[in-house]
């Protein structure tokens, strides 16, 4: 007896370079709404259903402001992964 190697006449896929999904920075923003609570001694910055609690309102703000005016998807994806660890 004879082992007979059949080839599959079908080719294999090929995985072709998919990008991520990037929103555009206006539709990031407007996603997840942001609050800002000045405390005694700083402040909680809410984005969406996440807080983050900052003892100095000029790190808060150098925060925002790389949220709002830098690389949104960047910057949201640096946060998630502090905050979901």
């Amino acid at each position: 007896m004879r082992d007979e190697v059949v080839e599959n006449s079908m080719p294999e896929p090929t995985v072709c370079c998919e990008k991520e999904y990037k929103p555009s920075k206006s539709e990031m923003l407007r996603d997840y709404e942001i609050n800002i609570q000045f405390l005694n001694r700083g402040c909680v910055v809410r984005v969406g259903c996440k807080s983050i609690a900052f003892t100095d309102i000029n790190e808060a703000m150098a925060e925002i402001n790389e949220y709002v005016s830098g690389d949104t998807y960047e910057v949201q994806k640096k946060w998630r992964k502090l905050l979901d660890m």
